[in-house]
């Protein structure tokens, strides 16, 4: 499959309410350097009976997860910049542990390049089956994707973008709910009374203050997902 998706550039079409709309070119590319030597640190690390397992970009990447909660086999599968199709290309890695809990956090980046609502949801919905077929034991939890800080947002690419990242998370609750996983709505935690990410909570208007973390953990210990 990697051979298949590494930097492609997929052409689709698509239809809404039965009319074709233009062919969009799609940029699944995701192994940069960075996503390489990530992946092949994951790939040679031993693995862990019951391992809780953070899967996603950047955010999940600057996470000390295992400081945050000690005394489990968490473990850090981030890489920043990464996508839906980097996730689908590192999975077999990721559930060669069978592990107890994968906690899911990706996408911001393939709105920022623009990619349509449905390859998104798509592409999550085989990631997904994916963990589901080769680990059915494991417990999916869908987190949804952080808001936006408009007013401090350094990356022009993700301007004016938090009204597709509601979109999606409306979706992605739909798909937790009929894949059976468990939707974790970070959404209501990080999120101001605009809907934007609490300027407080960030430096960037995307990435999160280290200490942030610690609302995340505690949100997720208050709900017993941890």
């Amino acid at each position: 499959m990697r051979k298949i998706i590494a930097g492609l550039y997929l052409l689709l079409s698509f239809h809404t309410k039965g009319f074709a709309q233009a062919a969009v070119t799609i940029d699944s590319s995701y192994a940069n350097q960075h996503y390489k030597q990530r992946e092949e640190l994951f790939r040679k690390m031993p693995d862990q009976k019951n391992e809780i397992v953070f899967l996603g970009n950047s955010i999940t990447e600057q996470g000390e997860w295992q400081e945050l909660i000690p005394g489990k086999p968490v473990i850090n599968r981030g890489i920043g910049g990464d996508n839906t199709f980097g996730v689908l290309a590192r999975l077999d890695e990721v559930v060669s542990s069978h592990p107890k809990k994968i906690f899911l956090l990706i996408g911001i980046n393939d709105i920022g390049r623009g990619l349509p609502v449905d390859v998104v949801l798509n592409n999550y919905s085989r990631i997904i089956q994916f963990i589901k077929t080769a680990s059915p034991k494991t417990t999916v939890y869908i987190q949804s994707i952080l808001p936006l800080n408009e007013s401090v947002l350094k990356y022009d690419y993700l301007k004016k973008k938090n009204p597709i990242v509601k979109v999606v998370n409306e979706g992605l609750q739909q798909l937790a709910a009929s894949t059976h996983c468990t939707y974790v709505n970070l959404h209501t935690l990080f999120a101001d009374e605009q809907g934007e990410l609490k300027k407080e909570l960030t430096l960037d208007g995307i990435h999160l203050r280290a200490a942030s973390y610690i609302l995340w953990v505690n949100y997720l210990k208050e709900r017993n997902y941890l």
